[in-house]
């Protein structure tokens, strides 16, 4: 059976999605388990060793605070896509086909396996995305020499 371009995007997005939930699950996990350790380390510890764990603790999350707000950054890209949405011009939203891989572009993802097809799931701020970005059908991308044969 073939599918459609739009099923095919669908699911992209869908897995994209996915990524992002479980990253955000991930870190609001890491968040929960450092207020955790950082209210048992206030009951039980004093002086400089007390100090150091609660600065090492304090530092990791800042840290998934910063995770946190990429991961909303991710979100909010991928809520801009309008998998219907065709153009002639390579774009957010865009899956590429060129003669040697199929590119989605939305987020950094990876590979995503679709119906036995490879996806390259890329952000148009990577190398790879910024190389697509504008291009038209029969344009070569440097990155590995690939020829864009379809956009949709």
């Amino acid at each position: 059976m073939i599918h459609t371009f739009f099923e095919i995007k669908q699911q992209l997005l869908t897995a994209c999605f996915h990524f992002v939930e479980n990253k955000h699950k991930t870190i609001s996990n890491s968040i929960s388990s450092n207020k955790n350790d950082l209210f048992s380390e206030t009951k039980s510890s004093a002086g400089d060793k007390h100090e150091t764990g609660r600065a090492m603790i304090q530092l990791e999350m800042e840290k998934a605070g910063q995770q946190l707000a990429e991961v909303n950054l991710m979100q909010e890209v991928l809520n801009k896509i309008i998998v219907g949405k065709t153009s002639e011009i390579v774009c957010l939203g865009s899956l590429v086909k060129t003669n040697k891989a199929t590119y989605f572009l939305a987020i950094s993802v990876g590979k995503v396996v679709v119906k036995q097809q490879d996806y390259y799931v890329v952000s148009a701020q990577s190398p790879i995305g910024k190389q697509l970005l504008g291009k038209t059908v029969g344009d070569l991308i440097p990155f590995n020499q690939a020829i864009i044969v379809e956009i949709l």
